[in-house]
């Protein structure tokens, strides 16, 4: 009897040391996975801050050479356009990507046409439109602008072989059939000042108003110099006129030719924050840049 009551007594022991054995293999397992777990968060963490990058949504016509224009791949740092199998590049993509780079933000490219610009920008659609838009009176009512991003002078457009070719002034070009783009201050301010000029309707794109000139619609067009210098690469059969310095010049308000980024009204965050890149750039690096994106201009655009 005691035998067997001495067998059972160590039965009981065995069980209960093989639970406790069990128990503490359970807890070393259960801190492992803790940690395992805890790890697997902090590295899911890290992975959502690095993925969480702010985007900034950048709007612009894709279409207004050498401002910004469509090409079909990625060469010389051009970058997708939302939506489409297409690529933006120009002068306004280089400028958004630098804004983007410096302040920390992943640049998307929103395609938009030029009366869109504006209403997308005050429906928060988008971020911003960095589109060659001039920092006039009428915009300044529906958003809010940063400082100017380039400096634009305004000059005339005709081809080689035109009667008005020899054009020094703008009294030169009394009689002319003319256009350009709407919504512009070109078609809106300048054309007027033309002496019975036969202003025929506004094109909707830059490359429209080109066409206009190019096929004989119109004898003259008037646009900003980085638009006339590209024009006159991709049709050389145009010339460039410039009456700026000369007694017979378009007359434009100081804003009519600052280009600016509009942004919607109230958003003082990221207009300072823009302000604050544009700031530690000069006329020289703005110049350079457009000279850089005329030069890498598709021809066709």
């Amino acid at each position: 009897m005691k035998k067997r009551l001495l067998a059972m007594l160590l039965a009981a022991a065995f069980a209960v040391s093989l639970t406790a054995c069990g128990s503490s293999g359970g807890s070393a397992d259960t801190s492992g996975d803790a940690a395992e777990t805890e790890s697997a968060e902090t590295a899911a963490e890290e992975s959502t801050d690095s993925g969480d990058k702010k985007v900034l949504r950048v709007a612009m016509e894709c279409a207004y050479a050498p401002y910004n224009w469509t090409q079909p791949d990625d060469s010389n740092g051009a970058v997708p356009i939302s939506d489409s199998s297409d690529y933006a590049y120009g002068y306004d993509v280089m400028m958004a990507q630098h804004i983007a780079d410096e302040l920390g933000y992943e640049l998307e490219i929103v395609k938009l046409d030029w009366d869109s610009l504006v209403p997308a920008v005050q429906s928060g659609t988008v971020d911003c439109a960095i589109a060659g838009q001039s920092i006039t009176s009428e915009r300044l009512e529906m958003v809010d602008f940063t400082e100017p991003y380039y400096y634009a002078t305004i000059i005339t457009l005709v081809k080689q072989d035109s009667p008005y070719a020899s054009a020094a002034g703008v009294a030169d070009l009394a009689g002319a059939s003319c256009t350009s783009q709407l919504g512009t201050i070109w078609y809106d301010v300048c054309l007027p000042q033309i002496e019975d000029a036969d202003i025929q309707p506004a094109q909707e794109s830059a490359p429209a108003m080109l066409v206009a000139l190019e096929s004989g619609r119109v004898d003259v067009v008037v646009t900003d110099m980085p638009t006339g210098t590209a024009a006159c690469v991709a049709y050389p059969d145009l010339k460039l006129l410039d009456f700026a310095g000369t007694d017979d010049d378009f007359e434009v308000s100081e804003e009519e030719i600052n280009i600016g980024i509009s942004v919607r009204k109230g958003n003082t965050e990221l207009l300072d924050a823009m302000n604050s890149v544009l700031s530690e750039m000069t006329a020289d690096d703005f110049n350079s840049m457009m000279d850089e994106a005329i030069s890498v201009q598709p021809l066709s655009v």
